[in-house]
């Protein structure tokens, strides 16, 4: 297998796009038809976390059995926590200058309102733990990091054989809560890393560990694979969104996150994508998965704004987010503005450092000659 994986980068941009529709809903509330679309748009774009857990699992266990699991594990947790610190960075102005604005709009204590607002971002467990303090788009962060640290602990102890059996316990649970309520009520938060991100990252680790490591000659069977839970996925979605409520599309969009077919959708997929490791490779697409975590991290500073200009648009008498135009700028405005901030804030970093280097050097040539 070529030591890098040309399918599984040129996923990770397309991937990104999907995660930024996510959050930007195309098409929803725009009559039953536009309801449909935006549903078969969220249930496509469902694979993309368990994707990226699942990636991140898999490299994990190919990077450690290279090198030694504790100076990966600690570049890992540094690389992750400077991610998470960028996306707080941009993304808590935006939402903090959010909440002054509403605040003088509607003639509420400016301090008070801000304060609040600045606890909230500070609360120790959305801030540490869930990632949702200042956004909860962030939350994948935080859930990777830990979800590695479950990993790595089981790797630690010798006790890998047990990782993906007992993650799969956890994952249950966390599907009862979040897709499976009309038959059983979990009392607590379950899209976290206990829950969610620690079986995902769990099986990519496993895949690779255990020597899954499918040949061109099973891509057909995976791709067919892929198709099929695909649709199991999507009609798992509609059965228990529209089936069992007795709802339709006229009324709203089931937006619950992820079911059993998820699993066994972004499982095959993955696995077709090793299988073709070359896919992609004599394109540019590959390259541009470089990217994908920046857009993540900064696309909600981006996403925020806009929103809150359509709402006040819609306030003054031009309701554009009824509009089609609305529905179909809204997604690339938001994914190519983070890829303009993330390249911005990268150019920044980098000059600063190569200042602070030059002044080092600086410094270093001044000692020398005295």
């Amino acid at each position: 297998m070529s030591d890098r994986i040309y399918s599984i980068d040129s996923v990770r941009i397309i991937a990104m796009v999907f995660v930024v529709a996510i959050h930007t809903d195309p098409f929803r509330g725009l009559g039953a038809t536009g309801n449909m679309v935006n549903f078969l748009i969220d249930s496509v774009a469902r694979f993309v976390v368990p994707f990226f857990f699942m990636a991140s699992g898999y490299f994990f266990a190919r990077k450690t059995a290279r090198r030694e699991l504790t100076d990966y594990f600690t570049d890992r947790v540094t690389t992750i926590a400077s991610l998470y610190a960028a996306g707080l960075l941009l993304s808590a102005p935006v939402f903090l200058a959010g909440t002054a604005v509403r605040a003088g709009a509607e003639n509420r204590d400016l301090v008070r309102s801000s304060a609040l607002k600045l606890t909230e971002f500070v609360s120790p467990p959305a801030l540490l733990y869930y990632g949702t303090s200042v956004s909860e788009i962030l939350w994948f962060l935080p859930a990777l990091l830990l979800s590695l640290t479950f990993v790595s602990l089981f790797v630690r102890v010798d006790k890998t054989a047990y990782l993906v059996p007992i993650s799969l316990v956890f994952h249950v649970i966390g599907l009862l809560g979040a897709s499976y309520t009309t038959f059983v009520d979990i009392p607590f938060e379950i899209r976290d890393a206990l829950f969610f991100g620690f079986f995902y990252t769990s099986l990519g680790y496993a895949i690779y560990s255990r020597g899954w490591q499918p040949g061109p000659e099973r891509s057909t069977r995976y791709l067919v694979a892929t198709v099929v839970f695909g649709v199991l996925h999507l009609g798992e979605r509609y059965v228990l969104g529209y089936v069992l409520t007795g709802e339709t599309f006229a009324q709203g969009v089931y937006t619950a996150s992820y079911t059993i077919g998820t699993a066994l959708f972004t499982w095959s997929l993955f696995l077709f994508l090793l299988s073709r490791p070359e896919l992609g490779r004599s394109t540019p697409v590959p390259s541009w998965g470089t990217y994908a975590v920046g857009i993540y991290i900064a696309h909600p500073a981006v996403l925020y704004p806009l929103q809150r200009i359509g709402e006040a648009l819609d306030l003054v008498g031009y309701e554009v987010r009824s509009t089609l135009l609305w529905h179909l700028t809204l997604t690339p405005l938001t994914f190519f503005g983070a890829a303009l901030v993330y390249v911005a804030a990268r150019r920044v970093w980098v000059s600063d450092r190569w200042r602070i280097y030059r002044s080092r050097v600086r410094s270093a040539r001044d000692r020398d000659s005295n």
